[in-house]
């Protein structure tokens, strides 16, 4: 099923042919005279997805027109940079584009918002693009929504993202860990638990839901008021089980007795658990 999108967004700025303005053309250009952009929002491009891309346009051709704008003898390109490489790689000697007399920031805004629609950013990206929409030409997330067809609040989540640290940022970045995996990084407060819960989706492999799952554990176990009276030498022997074990330990002592609260997050992680009681208990 096509996908619709919603809202203006593109056809905004890249209207349909049958109300082009008069002064944009279509035209065949060599790929020569079409000079990288300096607005392309995205900054790595999938080696699995420009392959798929290349075989596309192997065997069907470029069926959309990549944008340009006249620049000195040539013309500068505004959207389409994956069709530009792939073309080039291809051999191909010449490229439909669609040319627009556009100023700058006209340029940065088509750039933008194309490839947010085509879905082509990661999300670290995305959210810069929004960012720069919101910077550079003074919209509020209101209008970026409606300029891109998306609704306000998923306009928000994805700008919450930048506020993460940049390890985090990192993860999300190379595709190591998802954006459902950052909305439950981001339902937690400190930086330092943010971190962690990164940390274990990354080498254990957690789902969203165990993540999810995490988060519920860190944020509604043993009341604050009730570990805060602990002993300090309760926190310390809490802190070397957690180091031992790889995993959040609780410690609830009254007097001389008490309960230790050992968390998992998925099943591999209860084996990796069992295997670390097994191995103690054979030593």
């Amino acid at each position: 099923m096509e996908r619709k999108v919603l809202g203006k967004g593109l056809k905004a700025l890249i209207p349909d042919e049958a109300v082009v303005k008069t002064t944009d053309r279509t035209a065949l250009l060599k790929l020569d005279e079409i000079l990288s952009g300096r607005f392309q929002p995205r900054e790595v491009i999938d080696p699995e997805k420009q392959k798929e891309l290349m075989l596309s346009i192997k065997e069907k051709g470029v069926i959309q027109p990549v944008v340009v704008r006249p620049k000195g003898n040539g013309y500068e390109l505004i959207a389409g940079e994956r069709r530009l490489r792939a073309a080039k790689e291809l051999g191909f000697s010449q490229l439909p584009a669609v040319i627009k007399d556009v100023k700058d920031d006209e340029a940065l805004e088509i750039s933008l918002i194309e490839n947010i629609q085509r879905q082509d950013l990661n999300p670290i990206e995305e959210a810069q693009a929004y960012q720069r929409l919101i910077d550079e030409f003074s919209l509020n997330q209101e209008q970026v929504a409606q300029k891109v067809g998306r609704d306000r609040a998923s306009i928000s989540n994805t700008l919450r993202l930048l506020r993460l640290p940049e390890k985090i940022k990192d993860e999300i970045y190379t595709g190591r860990i998802s954006m459902g995996h950052a909305k439950a990084i981001l339902m937690l407060e400190s930086k330092e638990a943010q971190l962690e819960l990164c940390n274990k989706i990354v080498k254990r492999g957690l789902s969203v839901r165990e993540a999810e799952y995490f988060v519920r554990r860190r944020t509604t176990g043993p009341s604050r008021k009730r570990l805060k009276k602990r002993s300090p030498e309760i926190q310390t022997i809490e802190e070397e089980l957690q180091k031992i074990l790889g995993t959040r330990v609780t410690i609830m002592h009254h007097q001389k007795r008490g309960r230790i609260l050992i968390e998992y997050y998925s099943n591999d992680d209860l084996g990796r658990l069992l295997n670390l009681f097994r191995a103690k208990a054979r030593s």
